[in-house]
């Protein structure tokens, strides 16, 4: 009997394509399969029109085209894994300037650390809180013209102690006539590793005293 919809046969009782795994997964050869067990079974008296062949023709080539396309950004995913890799290698023991309020002051070496002002400022100060959120010492900048200025903390509390090895924050203000405004602190750190990102994820930079960036908090790379 004729399948007056798809014009096929249903006497003949070919055999189905063989059953998939997965029903979104079909691929060239399963295309080309369905392609000529059409043609075989397609009534003479009827057969497929041009229009039809060239749709499944069309069909076809964006099947290839998506299979092609996926192979490309395959390739491209795993040159930027190596291209972070390499990145990563290069950056392990090397100090960094980034924007973060996070400072590691080791016991004994001042911390190095700077604003990027867009602005001059008639007054700037910085605060240094430790773990606890208590505020240890005050920086006096006083007035500052527009660009990169440049501080270090001894680590030394306002009393003139020296202070205890670990993290402190560094909070920065600044005073442009009679408003007073947060800005950012830029902090040199130094980077001991490195974690690659997962599954199209950043890098993480593992720094000296336990403290983590992302890569795009990196402002300099300073040495």
């Amino acid at each position: 009997m004729i399948d007056g919809i798809n014009g096929i046969d249903s006497s003949q009782g070919f055999a189905p394509p063989p059953e998939r795994k997965a029903p979104d997964d079909l691929g060239q050869e399963d295309f080309l399969t369905l392609m000529i067990t059409q043609f075989k079974n397609q009534d003479p008296f009827e057969p497929m029109d041009n229009g039809q062949f060239l749709g499944q023709l069309a069909q076809f080539s964006t099947v290839s085209g998506i299979d092609s396309l996926n192979s490309g950004f395959d390739g491209l995913a795993g040159a930027l894994r190596d291209e972070q890799a390499l990145q990563a290698a290069n950056l392990v023991g090397r100090t960094v300037v980034a924007e973060t309020s996070e400072a590691y002051f080791n016991g004994s070496d001042p911390v190095s650390a700077g604003l990027d002002l867009g602005a001059a400022a008639a007054a700037v100060e910085i605060d240094i809180t430790n773990a606890s959120g208590e505020l240890v010492q005050r920086i006096q900048l006083g007035q500052q013209a527009a660009g990169n200025v440049q501080f270090a903390w001894d680590g030394r509390a306002a009393d003139g102690s020296r202070l205890p090895e670990g993290q402190y924050s560094l909070n920065a203000r600044v005073l442009r006539g009679q408003n007073i405004e947060s800005v950012p602190t830029l902090v040199e750190s130094r980077v001991d590793s490195v974690t690659l990102g997962r599954q199209g994820g950043g890098m993480t930079l593992n720094l000296a005293g336990g403290g983590s960036l992302s890569l795009s908090q990196v402002y300099r790379i300073a040495q």
